[in-house]
């Protein structure tokens, strides 16, 4: 079955990358989770956590999602809205016919119960997995949440991020090591840059083949 979402995610584009300017891209100096410092600094977390950006976040990040994959999963805290909310977009805008579990991969086991390193509904071993991301700098957070995933029986062959700080290629790097293709909706020059860079190219429609 073809799914035409009818939704432009090319004008979603512009959009998400003036949100990202204005309210997530800061400089000065930081020190990021790695330990490294920077002047510039990334938190998503402002637009991932509001309605109306994540709605336009989402539909973007589905044009990434193939039709075999069963769920979409990444570290707590910053792929929870993500996951969430792509799992939901999927179902509204696919007609219902889109049926993405959410997992949260939590850092360190719950440490009672069944000291689970994964929440959400359990999938059938080999179920295929996309692993989302806010902000991916080594690429670090996201492979300890394919990790899991993989530990778990689930196959992960690919990691989507809204921002790529393109670290001199460490991230790529990290996932050919780890097997995984990274695609990245935007990348830090993108945020640095004065104008919002959109390729000249036609309007895509965004369509996926489920069956």
């Amino acid at each position: 079955m073809v799914l035409d979402y009818l939704v432009d995610t090319w004008d979603y584009r512009s959009e998400v990358l003036h949100l990202l300017k204005d309210r997530c891209y800061k400089k000065g100096d930081f020190t990021l989770s790695s330990g490294r410092k920077t002047q510039h600094y990334v938190n998503c977390k402002s637009i991932t956590l509001n309605g109306e950006s994540l709605c336009k976040i989402c539909p973007m990040i589905l044009e990434h999602i193939n039709p075999n994959v069963k769920a979409v999963g990444g570290l707590t805290l910053g792929a929870d809205p993500l996951v969430t909310g792509v799992a939901m977009m999927g179902f509204a805008l696919g007609n219902n016919k889109i049926k993405l579990a959410s997992l949260i991969v939590r850092k360190q086991a719950k440490g009672y119960g069944t000291n689970a390193y994964i929440e959400g509904p359990k999938l059938p071993e080999g179920s295929e997995v996309t692993v989302l991301e806010d902000v991916i700098t080594t690429g670090g957070s996201s492979i300890i949440a394919v990790e899991r995933l993989r530990d778990a029986g689930y196959v992960v062959n690919r990691v989507v991020s809204i921002v790529d700080r393109q670290e001199d290629g460490e991230a790529d790097d990290n996932m050919k090591e780890a097997n995984l293709e990274l695609i990245s909706l935007f990348t830090l020059q993108d945020l640095i840059e004065d104008k919002v860079s959109v390729p000249l190219l036609k309007k895509p429609k965004m369509m996926v083949n489920y069956e």
